[in-house]
């Protein structure tokens, strides 16, 4: 980082535009969802997660406070969003003018909600241009060929492309330079597309830096569509170490009117025995995960000769069992369970099993199965003294190095 000592950087969001091109019933596309999470707050963090970045203001809309409020943003760097105007050159100005009221930062890096994708070393590299000039844009070289066209789409003449290049955000500047500048296109009511045409306007010299590729706009639905999808893939390829874990359990009948099965209570002329509650299909599940994971067994993490475990609801085994899924950066990618009865019968139950699995594991219901099958009256089960159960995980976690 080659930012001078003693100098204050903030970074101001433009948030406050509807994008209506986006769709999404009316929904601004810096709330819509992208990887599950809105648009907004991948810029959000982008700045607040920058060590060159001292306080992040956002610019949201007149009517969107409620939904700024969800996202929940309470980080230390960040301050209170301030409404912005009708256009994105007048809400750029309401920030700056709240940064200004507080305690005015040396320099001010200005980016637009609607590219959720800039990355810490493009952020680098405007904060370390300022360090020799008063205005900084990334840019990349324009490689498609250009055509103008008539208002009936008629080409008129290819336009040459050498030495044009597209203009990303963050845009970077010193504080007092970019204010003074809106502050006089304000008053004479010219208006720019972007904050470095403003500052040319207004005499101030603006250096290029490289952009990236990756660094997208998202204007319409099919942007939001590409973006959610590149996520995906990125996620995929995040956790591609793929685990199979495969767990199986036996509990006896003995007295009682009801049986404990993946998670749901099933009226029956006998109850499992065991020291909790005696489900074997969550039994079977958690010491699917858990072996999936290489983390030992059910009985590892909760022995039986433990007294806080009698009596106690099989979710908590599988919630824990889901939660180190969690803290491995992972996720369960398919849970598979196998009941072996004569009785009970567990098709009348087996989608209620299914949504119960699903709510422990914080999964969707389409990612577990429940099957069941008998012994043909051979065996213990046969004979009808117990169930057995046998389950399969499939989990997806990421890659560790060696260390």
């Amino acid at each position: 980082m080659n930012a001078q000592p003693d100098t204050t950087t903030a970074a101001l969001i433009v948030a406050a535009g509807r994008g209506v091109r986006a769709g999404s019933g009316g929904l601004a596309k810096q709330y819509q969802l992208i990887g599950g999470r809105p648009v907004l707050i991948y810029c959000l963090e982008a700045f607040l997660d920058h060590p060159a970045i001292d306080s992040v203001q956002v610019v949201i809309g007149a009517d969107d406070a409620t939904q700024y409020g969800s996202l929940n943003p309470d980080r230390e760097k960040l301050l209170p969003p301030v409404i912005g105007a009708d256009t994105r050159q007048g809400s750029v100005l309401a920030g700056l003018t709240a940064l200004a009221a507080n305690q005015p930062p040396d320099r001010v890096l200005i980016h637009d909600a609607a590219r959720p994708f800039a990355s810490a070393d493009l952020t680098t590299r405007v904060v370390n241009g300022l360090d020799d000039a008063d205005a900084i844009v990334p840019t990349l070289p324009v490689t498609s060929t250009l055509k103008a066209l008539d208002s009936e789409a008629k080409v008129t003449k290819t336009v040459p492309r050498d030495g044009l290049h597209t203009a990303e955000t963050p845009q970077g500047f010193r504080f007092s330079t970019i204010l003074a500048a809106q502050r006089k296109a304000a008053s004479e009511r010219r208006i720019f597309t972007d904050d470095a045409a403003l500052a040319e306007w207004a005499g101030i010299p603006v250096v290029a830096v490289p952009g990236e590729i990756a660094n997208v706009k998202l204007t319409s639905a099919a942007d939001i569509a590409a973006a959610d999808k590149r996520l995906a893939s990125e996620a995929m390829l995040a956790t591609g170490d793929i685990r199979v874990g495969a767990g199986y359990d036996v509990h006896a009948f003995g007295p009682g009117s009801e049986v404990m099965l993946g998670g749901v209570a099933i009226p029956h002329t006998h109850a499992l025995i065991g020291h909790s509650d005696a489900d074997v299909g969550l039994h079977a599940l958690t010491d699917a995960v858990l072996g999936a994971l290489a983390d030992g067994d059910i009985g590892a993490h909760f022995p039986p000769s433990d007294a806080r475990w009698k009596d106690v609801s099989s979710d908590r085994f599988l919630a824990e069992a889901a939660r180190r899924v969690a803290l491995r950066g992972g996720t369960i990618a398919h849970l598979d369970l196998t009941v072996i009865a004569e009785m009970p019968k567990i098709g009348p139950h087996r989608d209620a099993m299914r949504r119960r699995i699903a709510e422990i594991c914080l999964i969707d219901i389409e990612r577990v199965g429940v099957k069941a099958t008998t012994s043909e009256r051979l065996g213990f089960i046969g004979r009808g003294e117990g169930i057995a159960a046998h389950a399969s995980a499939t989990l997806r976690l990421p890659f560790r190095t060696n260390s």
